[in-house]
């Protein structure tokens, strides 16, 4: 019993280090490299199955704070009224 429990263990250790694990990104990484973000972009759109949800979504987010900024600017209403 003590064999296939030993057997078991090591054939799984052994099936999951071959395995390769996709390369984690984060929204802060993605926005600091665009190249990678349009990388990655392309690819979502081509498979996003294959890429996963998770990823494209950092994907998306990332597009977006390159694109709208971070949210920290604040509103500053012009100093004279418009012309009608």
């Amino acid at each position: 019993m003590r064999t296939r429990t030993l057997t078991a263990l090591s054939l799984t250790l052994m099936m999951a280090a071959c395995t390769e694990s996709p390369p984690t990104e984060t929204v802060e990484s993605l926005v600091a490299n665009p190249e990678r973000l349009k990388e990655l972009r392309e690819q979502c759109r081509a498979d996003r199955a294959k890429l996963g949800d998770e990823l494209c979504n950092a994907v998306a987010e990332a597009t977006r704070r390159r694109f709208m900024g971070d949210g920290d600017v604040p509103y500053t209403p012009p100093t004279e009224q418009p012309k009608f």
